[in-house]
């Protein structure tokens, strides 16, 4: 493995943990319902992911080089409990486990709990406590309540593939698992209100419904609203944009890239100085946001001319000096070999089994008080199915005609 140079961290398994009265059984699958989780269990919050012995989460096989690295980021401070709920003692020991949680996570087409027995009536029952968090595509009503409803299709469907890209091409979809992610810190944020409506309103528990859709939806902005007053789709525009100019992404001497937005007059006249082109400022084409957006055409090209004149550094040299928000476009490599991130531990170095250390992205909120901490490592499958079932009194027999049975696969916790 390339040596990263990053920040060695060591987990602490007793590092304090601001949430760690709080136990969550994650059923969900792949990334929206893990990265729930994940922001949770980095506060130290009892996540236990309740995976199918065959297999596990089907996030452990996303794999790079044959290294589940999606798992080992987003499964990191959890549990494996590795049990079968579809077999009748299987759910039997999943409903004792639910009374004594506070959060049940889940990511089914809308009616498949219902179906296997687990509605939140009858989590309910077992938990008057208990929130049940709901991650669907389309949500739990509604026409496509039960269409499945994977990232890509909320990302075409709600308006955000026709923004992204080139006028000139066909509507982009992101390169990541954008609206999973972006439900899943949604969803963190609802678990915490539920908990505080139980913890200090003395509240029941609750559903939260939440669907991939009206995650991705609420981050596009006034779309609706520019809508309603235009009349009109707005053309893409690739890394201008349609309400603050200039902004792009352009190419410098060396060929390498820089990104500029000067969303505001006063970066926007920082900027003209700076260029050699104070008469910019009170050209009436550009001597007002409105203007340049209007005469997008003829300013980018002006911008990009100055920028093609001057390798990457001497670029932001300049403007650094000049207050001009202008940043370099990075790529892993410039990440890894970046002061910024060193110095600030945005990623850091893991120990890993497999990799020998692994770099991951740091706890993205610093909080002074209340810090989360890298805890354990992802689990392998099943690895603390014994532990958990403890916490139910299962006895050693059980588990062990239970694993016999396939139901259950109880993992030593130092083993792959």
């Amino acid at each position: 493995m390339t040596d990263t140079g990053l920040h060695e961290k060591r987990y602490e398994p007793d590092a304090p943990a601001p949430l760690k009265d709080i136990r969550v059984l994650d059923l969900s699958r792949l990334v929206a319902g893990n990265v729930v989780t994940h922001v949770l269990a980095d506060f130290g919050a009892d996540v236990i992911k309740v995976e199918n012995p065959k297999g596990g989460d089907d996030l452990r096989n996303w794999r790079v080089e044959d290294i589940a690295t999606h798992w080992k980021v987003y499964a990191r401070n959890k549990r494996s409990l590795a049990l079968d709920y579809r077999d009748a003692e299987g759910l039997a020991l999943l409903l004792r486990l639910a009374a004594i949680a506070d959060v049940l996570v889940e990511n089914f087409i809308p009616g498949k709990l219902e179906r296997m027995g687990l509605g939140p009536d009858v989590l309910f029952a077992a938990n008057p406590r208990l929130i049940v968090v709901r991650i669907s595509g389309w949500g739990q009503t509604g026409p496509f309540a039960g269409k499945p409803g994977f990232g890509s299709l909320v990302e075409a469907m709600s308006g955000f593939a026709t923004m992204n890209g080139f006028p000139d091409r066909p509507p982009v979809l992101p390169p990541l698992a954008l609206a999973d992610m972006i439900t899943g810190l949604y969803g963190a944020t609802a678990i915490m209100i539920a908990l505080r409506h139980v913890e200090v309103a003395g509240g029941a528990g609750q559903v939260i419904d939440l669907s991939l859709f009206e995650s991705m939806l609420s981050v596009l902005g006034p779309q609706a609203a520019n809508y309603a007053l235009t009349g009109t789709v707005p053309a893409r525009h690739g890394s201008r944009s349609g309400t603050t100019a200039p902004r792009n992404v352009y190419c410098c001497a060396d060929g390498k890239y820089v990104a500029l937005s000067a969303s505001m007059q006063v970066m926007a006249e920082r900027l003209f100085r700076v260029m050699g082109r104070p008469d910019l400022i009170t050209d009436p084409r550009f001597a007002t946001n409105t203007a340049r957006v209007a005469n997008n055409d003829i300013l980018d090209p002006i911008v990009a001319a100055f920028m093609a004149a001057h390798t990457q550094a001497e670029a932001l040299a300049v403007f650094e000096q000049a207050g001009v928000t202008v940043g370099p476009v990075c790529d892993p490599a410039d990440l890894m070999d970046s002061a910024f991130i060193r110095e600030r531990e945005a990623l850091i170095s893991l120990p890993d089994a497999d990799m020998g250390r692994l770099p991951m992205h740091n706890i993205p909120a610093r909080l002074s008080a209340t810090p989360g901490a890298m805890a354990r490592p992802a689990p392998a499958l099943g690895a603390d199915t014994t532990a958990i079932l403890r916490l139910i009194d299962v006895d050693p027999a059980t588990i062990e005609t239970l694993q016999a049975r396939g139901v259950l696969k109880a993992t030593a916790p130092d083993q792959p």
